[in-house]
């Protein structure tokens, strides 16, 4: 199987997770808020570790291989490229922020219009907004050509996927639609991922110089994504510390499959 195959699977196969994570509402009506918090909170630790040694570290290791002693700065400029384009991204499309807003239960802050319709699609844009740059990370993982690396990441990926598809599923079923319907939402919303995944293993093997870039971009995305929405909903009810300890653990387990596959 070839690298853009890989990429393409592996990202698709990441995207799915979203509906395995939200499988547990198919037996539990309610999810403690506390529970939620820590499988976000370990969602945004997979995420700060992928970040850090499959996405910054090669970048700059990349970019300092087609341009020598510049490859920090390649990597400063796609991170930054990344996190401009995921803010321009989130205030384009009308979008509704996932919160813990009571024990037990999971809703929404509103943001746009009333409609039952339209919600249930501004529910859509927003994990859209933020799986394509996961998706794009898998893909690009696997353009470097190390499949242990983008093996490794895309494990991660679909292990940070499962509380986001939980996320997703609860509100959902808070406003009165069946379970199927509502994991069926859950893995709609994955699937962007292997179009960002396809797009990002295709543009690095088909252009070598792109790869440090597009490794930075990934990285600035997620790190955005990381601190504009996952960490600032854990912190937003209390109960903390349990995220921080779900961030720390979630962080140890993407570290050591880096290690151990990559």
């Amino acid at each position: 199987m070839g690298t853009i195959q890989l990429g393409l699977l592996a990202s698709l196969l990441a995207g799915l997770a979203t509906g395995v994570g939200a499988l547990p509402i198919l037996f539990f009506k309610q999810i403690p808020a506390r529970m939620v918090n820590i499988m976000l909170g370990g969602a945004a630790g997979v995420m700060l570790a992928a970040t850090s040694f499959s996405l910054v570290v090669p970048g700059i290791e990349y970019g300092n291989a087609v341009w020598p002693g510049l490859g920090v700065y390649v990597v400063i400029a796609g991170m930054l490229l990344g996190a401009v384009f995921l803010d321009r991204v989130d205030n384009w499309l009308p979008h509704e922020h996932f919160a813990v807003r009571k024990e037990g239960t999971t809703s929404t802050g509103k943001e746009g219009p009333e409609s039952h319709l339209k919600r249930i699609w501004l529910f859509i844009f927003a994990i859209t907004i933020h799986n394509f740059p996961e998706g794009l990370a898998v893909g690009v993982g696997f353009g470097t050509g190390d499949v242990g690396g983008g093996t490794s990441l895309a494990i991660g990926i679909g292990i940070q996927n499962m509380p986001e598809g939980l996320a997703v599923a609860l509100p959902l079923l808070g406003l009165g639609y069946s379970r199927t319907r509502a994991i069926g939402y859950a893995v709609l919303t994955g699937l962007v991922e292997p179009i960002g995944g396809l797009l990002g293993v295709g543009a690095v093997s088909m252009f070598s110089q792109v790869l440090p870039f597009g490794l930075a971009f990934a990285a600035g995305a997620m790190l955005f994504v990381i601190s504009d929405e996952i960490i600032p909903e854990t912190h937003s009810k209390g109960r903390s510390r349990s995220a921080t300890f779900g961030v720390m653990v979630g962080f140890v387990i993407m570290m050591a499959l880096d290690n151990l596959l990559g």
